[in-house]
């Protein structure tokens, strides 16, 4: 008999499982995978910058955000179906702690390993496209008001930002959870990422993207490597894992995980 969708209770329990399998990877294989996820949500970040140079004004400013959201969930869609570590979608293994089958040294662990690894795919996918002059006119033009952008805003704006960000990328995940089918795989990660990346918020991994593009493009006083992390990077992190680990990851782990509210129990 096939398989059918999951409800809200089975797709969170079937996170605390996928969460047990990611603490037993090793380093190598954390890094490697890590690595692939910051190519993958490079290549969404940079298809992004591509469509919306030329279109992104005050009259096709809500189009140009539209179908920059939807190009820019490809990367995701990658992650999903390739098979890659990405440090925002595993905050929710945060559900797996607070069950106790996953231990705050390996939940960590597993953090540290796959962020270490999305910068490095991100910074590669963005000296790729730097040396293959596919940085050059109207897209850089374009990459370097992102990158300007991003490091102007306030902290409160970033931290904002960044937590609803990941509030909708890991509810993207357990979407796609939900359902064991393709098409319906890429519908739930479609409509929540189009909806976070049209809106604005701060992804720090696609900021691992953004960010250096910026930098490399040696345009600006604003981009250097010390003004990304503390006027960025930083910050959008630490929203990211509130948003991810504890608005989707907690709320969730009570509701349906936690001993007495689950559907076994």
């Amino acid at each position: 008999m096939a398989e059918r969708f999951r409800t809200p209770p089975e797709i969170y329990e079937y996170l605390v499982k996928i969460g047990i399998q990611k603490v037993k990877l090793p380093i190598a294989k954390l890094l490697l995978l890590g690595i692939m996820a910051g190519i993958f949500i490079g290549i969404g970040s940079a298809l992004f910058t591509t469509v919306t140079q030329g279109i992104i004004d005050g009259a096709n400013i809500g189009y140009a955000s539209l179908v920059g959201g939807i190009v820019f969930s490809v990367g995701l869609m990658l992650v999903v179906f390739a098979g890659a570590e990405l440090f925002t979608g595993n905050n929710l293994m945060f559900i797996g702690m607070l069950d106790k089958k996953i231990t705050i040294n390996e939940l960590l662990r597993n953090w540290f390993f796959v962020y270490i690894g999305n910068f490095i795919g991100a910074l590669i996918l963005a000296l790729l496209m730097y040396y293959g002059g596919l940085l050059d006119g109207a897209v850089g033009e374009r990459a370097l008001a992102i990158a300007n952008v991003k490091v102007s805003l306030t902290f409160i704006q970033v931290l904002v930002r960044a937590i609803l960000a990941n509030f909708l990328v890991c509810l993207a995940i357990a979407l796609a959870s939900a359902d064991v089918n393709e098409i319906g795989k890429i519908f739930g990660i479609l409509f929540p990422i189009m909806a976070f990346v049209a809106l604005g918020y701060e992804h720090s991994i696609a900021n691992m993207y953004f960010l250096p593009a910026g930098i490399l493009l040696g345009k600006s006083a604003l981009l250097n490597w010390g003004t990304i992390f503390t006027k960025n990077l930083i910050v959008v992190t630490i929203g990211n894992i509130i948003g991810g680990a504890f608005l989707v990851g907690a709320v969730y782990w009570y509701a349906y995980v936690r001993k007495g509210n689950r559907i076994r129990d």
